[in-house]
């Protein structure tokens, strides 16, 4: 495709025959925090770019290197949101849901942007499930947040992964672990990149998350945040760790594990992939921020989410051969010859659809040969041929297209004789089973 015409570098479209596996595990995200109390927020994908600076952090890389950043007609500095959380507290603060019963549990499914370098499971346009749980400081909510991501990863079937947790501390035991990395890392400088030389005197944390091997290489030599948090941090992670260990979830505490945003305090944790196709990619991580709220303009309130990348989790998913449901079927195509037999049609397709099945008729004039090679392409797992005929008698033949099989029914009462034979498939796959308190929207997703 010739010029401009085409997609942006870093972004990806989903066509229909992949959009089925989206909508999946997005459903499934939005079940499992409906089971723990969490409900949906959706915020604007553009906010004022303040806020990222103020929550994500002027030193970390999402600031200084990839954030989609502009100024608007009114002159005023925009930015395109690279996470979810920043939005989602200044949401809980503008509509003071604060003076709502807390917590409060939201759940979020969100697109997000970042100007990186492309890569498989790394995009610039990208899109994440996340989740926030406001007004909670016990480490009962560490442990729900991450038993709920857990959750969701089981139920989707990866299951191949490692629990990672650490705790960095509260500001007050960061400002000791602080001046401990400084005097680290002022004794390996000349080994520095440019980007780890700026942060060594404004925020040293963030050299530890750097992507560069060499600034990788000397951080693990470097001190060990664990070994200066306070007390009261202590205390929070390893009654963490306590109802972990109730909840059956094995975690291993990873000392290195600092989170790529600035306001981040105490826990964090990321699931890391174990399976040999996708090992060491990160699903999905999060932790607390104690004090993010307080930090744009809210009172004091303790916080906690995480957040996972679709995409990520679609690439673990087809790597590792986890099955995902069936694409959805068309149920019915109702082939038709001549101007009254699409009359008939219409009438039928509008009675069926509303009844929750999917239906086809011809809207492009095909002949009827040509109509049930199309039907047969887009995989309709019944057929009925609609003509003179048929109009006449007021009868024709439903077909089966999966063993040929053919049922007369009534035109006038097609939708009770469609559900029969609906039934019967469901028997002859699944055996003498009672589907009389299924929905319709139930049966189809048995196939």
């Amino acid at each position: 495709m010739a010029g401009n015409i085409k997609a942006i570098k870093g972004t990806k479209d989903t066509l229909p025959s992949e959009s089925y596996k989206l909508q999946y595990i997005e459903q499934a995200a939005l079940d499992t925090a409906k089971a723990y109390g969490f409900h949906e927020m959706r915020t604007p994908v553009f906010e004022y770019t303040e806020l990222f600076d103020r929550s994500v952090g002027e030193t970390t890389d999402v600031v200084q290197k990839e954030m989609y950043t502009f100024n608007d007609k009114g002159d005023r500095s925009i930015t395109l949101r690279p996470e979810g959380t920043a939005g989602a507290v200044r949401a809980f603060l503008e509509h003071g849901l604060f003076n709502e019963p807390l917590p409060q549990k939201v759940c979020y499914l969100t697109s997000c942007y970042r100007y990186e370098k492309p890569q498989a499971g790394r995009l610039r346009e990208f899109h994440q499930f996340g989740i926030e749980c406001f007004g909670a400081a016990s480490p009962v909510a560490d442990a729900e947040i991450i038993a709920l991501a857990n959750s969701y990863f089981n139920f989707i079937g990866i299951e191949k992964l490692a629990v990672e947790i650490n705790s960095i501390g509260c500001p007050e035991c960061r400002k000791k672990y602080s001046a401990a990395l400084k005097e680290y890392f002022a004794e390996k400088q000349g080994e520095l990149c440019e980007t780890c030389l700026s942060r060594l005197e404004r925020n040293p944390m963030r050299i530890l998350d750097c992507k560069s091997p060499v600034c990788s290489e000397i951080a693990e030599s470097a001190p060990v945040v664990l070994d200066y948090i306070c007390d009261d941090c202590r205390e929070h992670f390893e009654k963490l760790q306590s109802y972990l260990d109730a909840l059956n979830i094995e975690y291993v505490v990873n000392p290195q594990i600092v989170r790529g945003l600035d306001y981040y305090t105490r826990t964090v944790f990321e699931f890391v992939s174990l399976d040999e196709k996708t090992k060491g990619l990160v699903l999905g991580g999060g932790g607390r921020y104690d004090g993010l709220i307080e930090e744009l303009g809210g009172a004091a309130m303790p916080a906690c989410g995480f957040a996972m990348g679709l995409e990520r989790l679609l690439i673990a998913m087809e790597e590792s051969g986890i099955p995902f449901p069936e694409a959805p079927k068309c149920n019915l195509s109702i082939v038709t010859a001549g101007e009254n037999a699409l009359l008939k049609a219409l009438e039928i397709s509008s009675d069926l659809r509303s009844a929750g099945y999917s239906v086809n008729i011809d809207t492009v004039g095909r002949s009827i040969k040509a109509q049930m090679k199309y039907a047969n392409k887009i995989n309709s797992e019944f057929t009925v041929v609609i003509g003179d005929n048929e109009l006449e008698s007021g009868k024709a033949m439903l077909k089966s297209m999966q063993d040929g099989t053919q049922t007369e029914v009534e035109l006038n009462a097609f939708e009770e004789v469609f559900e029969r034979a609906y039934l019967d498939k469901a028997v002859a796959a699944f055996g003498e089973t009672d589907f009389s308190t299924l929905t319709q929207v139930d049966l189809n997703n048995l196939f």
